[in-house]
């Protein structure tokens, strides 16, 4: 096989199709079809799910290397979720919180300590050796791994970008949550960029069904534990540079919101000053 044909591996699965088109039929539907702005970043979301989950990553991701594993689960965990996230309009919240056990759910799964825990949990843990090579030797297992990592991005990103301002974070608080979020999901990526033997017995012995290995390993040069430190370094500084620019978004907004509070301030000496 040559690098070209690489990128013929795509896998149209049935149910990757339907579940991101279902996604954006109830979005426009409950939208009533308007496009702006929101329309257009929750769209590049569900675009980075369909990708992540159809496109040669998926293929190289299950059966050859782990850097393109770690590409996947940064696209589904990572980068879909905010845009997702910041994509729903604020109507459409309140529409759905109207119901109690929604709003309830919503208080639990977006209550941000829990949130963040669940998240870095669900990372950790399903990078553990042999839940790995289970998740990859498995379908439904991988398939259920997946699901988490969209769902508990979508919680540790709730507290920060939801489109109310009921119970989300202040800047300075979001700057802490998303500095601890940053510190213990990188550390992982570090761990497998200076790890001198590869975790995952799974990559020694692929079945190979699409004549990719003797590309990777003799013409590329990738060794499995090269392919690992190179992973590693795709899951720490995406993380690192995501959490960024959630941190520098917060940052402006407190400065913005300082601003405003002092020009009120102003404004309500300004008022008093002229009724005396």
């Amino acid at each position: 096989m040559t690098g070209w044909k690489l990128l013929l591996l795509w896998e149209f699965e049935p149910s990757v199709v339907i579940g991101c088109t279902l996604l954006l039929a109830i979005y426009f539907y409950a939208v009533r079809f308007k496009i702006d702005g929101k329309a257009l970043v929750y769209s590049v979301g569900v675009l980075i799910l369909f990708l992540a989950l159809t496109s040669p990553i998926d293929v190289l991701g299950d059966d050859y290397l782990f850097s393109a594993h770690m590409c996947q689960h940064m696209m589904l965990g990572m980068i879909a979720p905010p845009l997702l996230v910041a994509g729903l309009p604020a109507s459409m919240v309140q529409s759905w919180l109207r119901f109690p056990f929604i709003a309830r759910l919503e208080r639990l799964f977006g209550h941000p300590p829990f949130a963040l825990f669940v998240f870095l949990a669900t990372l950790w843990i399903w990078h553990l050796p042999y839940l790995y090579n289970i998740a990859l030797e498995n379908e439904r297992v991988h398939v259920v791994e997946h699901l988490l990592f969209i769902a508990t991005g979508v919680m540790l990103w709730w507290p920060v970008l939801k489109p109310i301002p009921e119970g989300r974070l202040s800047p300075l608080a979001g700057i802490v949550y998303m500095w601890i979020a940053a510190s213990l999901g990188s550390l992982l990526g570090i761990i497998f960029t200076v790890a001198d033997t590869p975790f995952y017995s799974f990559y020694a012995s692929p079945e190979d069904e699409t004549g990719a290995l003797h590309l990777i390993r003799d013409e590329w040069g990738l060794t499995r534990l090269d392919d690992q430190k190179l992973g590693g370094a795709i899951m720490w500084e995406p993380m690192g540079a995501i959490f960024l620019w959630g941190m520098m978004t917060s940052m402006i907004n407190w400065f913005k919101q300082s601003e405003n509070d002092a020009l009120q301030d102003i404004k309500r000496r300004t008022e008093s000053v002229g009724t005396e």
